[in-house]
């Protein structure tokens, strides 16, 4: 059995179709990354597995449990084991370095002070910012700033990282600093990473499989060398750069509140 699960998935954002029918599994331990051209629904995917969001029809499973049917209170065991890295990072200006990472463990779990002192220095130590605990998130770069973000996600200890977009907005030396942590992440804690990104150089790099959303569905999923050799046409327009771009789903998520 998949650790994850999505299993005729639907959803849409008023007259916006995202997912018609969508089928996808997650091994456990594996990298998993999204593809797809602008407006596909990839980041979707992702908040609707800690239920940012809500399915339309179908159901998404995790470790066995369909979790597409929990009330929001009953979010919390699940939001402990899968913790997300947003698109910018996400960060609490008004907190400090220390808070920011500390905020999923105060809402999540009940550790004493100095154990979350341990966790934050450990985390900042695998993200490579020792030291920066009473830094705020304006004095830090756009990189430093995803690489917190990506210290507040570890902190939990989760079994599951899910990357949205994380080398977006950043320089090549950042974005290579980023791919070098997901692998390094990937090997030394052994967890299970659903990546979604535009960026094929990175997915190439750090993926294990990856799998192609396009019109609402999954039209492709096999290793980085399946990826590259299939004869499939709509991979190679993708990858040829010529794949079809639609209206921007983040957009429409921003427009529907």
């Amino acid at each position: 059995m998949a650790l994850i699960e999505f299993r005729g998935v639907r959803k849409a954002f008023g007259p916006k179709v995202v997912y018609r029918h969508l089928d996808l599994d997650v091994q456990e331990g594996e990298a998993l990354t999204i593809v797809g051209g602008s407006g596909q629904g990839k980041s979707v995917l992702l908040k609707l597995l800690i239920g940012l969001l809500r399915v339309d029809g179908g159901t998404i499973r995790y470790d066995g449990e369909i979790v597409s049917e929990l009330a929001e209170e009953q979010y919390g065991p699940v939001r402990q084991q899968v913790a997300m890295l947003f698109q910018g990072a996400a960060l609490f200006d008004s907190l400090s370095v220390r808070d920011n990472i500390t905020y999923g463990l105060r809402e999540h779990q009940t550790l004493p002070e100095s154990e979350m002192d341990a966790r934050v220095e450990e985390a900042l130590e695998y993200v490579g910012l020792p030291g920066t605990q009473d830094m705020w998130p304006a004095d830090l770069s756009v990189g430093m700033q995803k690489r917190v973000g990506l210290a507040r996600a570890i902190a939990m200890k989760p079994r599951v990282l899910l990357y949205d977009e994380p080398t977006t907005g950043l320089d090549p030396i950042n974005v290579a600093r980023i791919d070098d942590l997901i692998l390094h992440l990937q090997r030394s804690l052994d967890v299970t990473s659903i990546v979604v990104t535009h960026d094929m150089h990175s997915a190439f790099l750090v993926s294990d499989r990856m799998a192609m959303i396009q019109d609402g569905r999954v039209v492709f999923s096999g290793t980085p060398a399946e990826f590259r050799q299939t004869p499939e046409p709509i991979v190679r327009d993708f990858i040829d750069g010529n794949a079809p771009e639609d209206e921007d789903t983040e957009t429409l998520l921003r427009s529907v509140g």
